[in-house]
């Protein structure tokens, strides 16, 4: 990354692509954090990379400044962790949403807290497939009666962050779109921690899910406070509203390092090391 410091406002990090979603989306607020967040940290726009993969909040890339990758449904943790590996000078961040991430993406998600590469997930949080009309998601509560699921799906929802610490994430927290500015903080804090960052945004869906205009009194700022005992992170789930802001666990393991270029050896002995 260079290392000159830039003195770029917030907008300075938005393309003149204008987002599409519907007025009132929680959306909007991801970008306008991630241009403060990255205002904060001062970075220049072509040290930055935004990978996505397919859905409302997977259009993020497009919205920014900076370098972006659109990806295919499901894979953008896989071309995210890719990327950093080629490119360690880049600050890679992932963006997408709890189908894209949890459901066709949830074998990507667990492997990418495993491995601990050092870049940060995103995920905005409406628990509905908004894009594609209104499915319930993996984050769907069970009795969420719709059209397209009467009475709802009967099926325990997918608990995002239990499964990002049991995984080995190096930065676990929770934000939520109503309040930009804290979520820009957040953001700040997972783009300076080593390792794997994932951040649950809370992002409501105003068409599918009008109710969670109502996520705005529910919330509780600051309910988490940072602790590096993945142990202590994981009893304060056991009692996690659903609804609880803030840094959950900021741990120290290391971030995976890619192994250095390794000498070549002739084909006759590689040969000999597959020998039955």
């Amino acid at each position: 990354m260079n290392e000159t410091a830039v003195a770029l406002a917030p907008a300075g990090y938005k393309s003149e692509v204008k987002p599409v979603w519907c007025p009132g989306c929680g959306d909007f607020g991801v970008v306008n954090a991630l241009s403060k967040a990255f205002a904060k940290l001062a970075l220049r726009p072509e040290d930055i990379a935004v990978v996505s993969g397919i859905g409302c909040s997977s259009r993020i890339p497009a919205y920014m400044s900076s370098y972006g990758f659109h990806g295919v449904h499901g894979r953008a943790l896989a071309a995210g962790t890719g990327l950093k590996i080629a490119r360690p000078d880049l600050t890679v961040v992932v963006t997408g949403g709890d189908g894209d991430g949890y459901s066709i993406g949830g074998n990507h998600f667990l492997h990418a807290c495993r491995r601990n590469v050092d870049m940060t997930y995103v995920v905005m949080d409406n628990r509905v497939y908004g894009m594609t009309k209104g499915q319930p998601s993996p984050t769907t509560e069970p009795d969420w009666d719709s059209k397209l699921s009467p009475d709802g799906t009967g099926l325990r929802e997918f608990q995002p962050m239990v499964i990002a610490l049991a995984s080995g994430a190096n930065f676990v927290a929770r934000g939520f779109t109503g309040d930009p500015n804290g979520l820009a903080e957040i953001l700040v804090e997972a783009m300076r921690h080593p390792g794997f960052s994932f951040v649950e945004v809370l992002s409501p869906c105003v068409t599918f899910r009008p109710e969670q205009k109502e996520w705005k009194k529910l919330v509780q700022e600051d309910a988490f406070t940072p602790t590096a005992d993945a142990k202590e992170a994981a009893g304060r789930l056991m009692h996690d509203t659903g609804f609880d802001l803030g840094v959950l666990y900021a741990g120290g393991r290391a971030p995976y390092a890619p192994r250095g270029p390794r000498a070549e050896r002739p084909v006759e002995e590689l040969e000999r090391r597959f020998v039955l």
